[in-house]
């Protein structure tokens, strides 16, 4: 049980806090970001430190365990900033390696200022273009090909994580097109 809480505490820091450059979509991240200011000469140095990063995923369920520090980075000598994009990088390869399923649920991220979300491209199969320009000026841009007055087709599919403002590629056809490409490719929900 404590063990369990404490993993659900370190999922927030990199949802929610200092440990945010960790964050893969779909996946649970737990982490701590570290910073120490190293000793010179038998003191504490104010310009030397050894930045670091711990992460784990998936938090329900850890599989993987990945530790980085960098020693004296050069510019901003923060754990959270320097070593977590490291972490983040080498979990989000060996994860997809280790074929570790994604999660259905994981802690929201809270987006800062200057990061773009991630959202989920929904199924335009079907839809005018009319319907899907009203709902999706704000977070797709639309790039359509073909003739026809119905999406018969997508790239990336329905169900597909982008960062928000993605363009969708739309296939236009007729309403006989778009219910022969479903009947072809169903959409499993999440």
């Amino acid at each position: 049980e404590t063990s369990k809480q404490i993993r659900t505490a370190l999922e927030s820091v990199v949802a929610n806090g200092t440990g945010g450059n960790a964050f893969i979509d779909g996946y649970r991240v737990g982490g701590k970001t570290g910073t120490a200011q190293k000793v010179v000469n038998g003191r504490y140095s104010q310009n030397e430190h050894i930045v670091s990063f711990i992460g784990f995923a998936p938090a329900d369920d850890p599989q993987i365990v990945v530790y980085t520090a960098v020693d004296n980075p050069q510019g901003i000598q923060f754990g959270g900033v320097v070593a977590a994009p490291i972490v983040r990088n080498i979990m989000e390869d060996a994860l997809e390696y280790m074929k570790v399923p994604p999660r259905q649920q994981q802690v929201a991220k809270k987006y800062k200022y200057g990061e773009t979300p991630i959202v989920t491209v929904p199924d335009l199969i079907g839809h005018t273009t009319q319907e899907i320009y009203e709902d999706l000026n704000m977070n797709f841009n639309l790039a359509r090909s073909g003739a026809g007055n119905v999406v018969i087709n997508q790239a990336p599919k329905a169900g597909s994580r982008v960062e928000k403002g993605s363009t969708i590629r739309i296939y236009m056809g007729s309403e006989a097109d778009a219910e022969q490409q479903h009947d072809h490719n169903p959409i499993t929900s999440e």
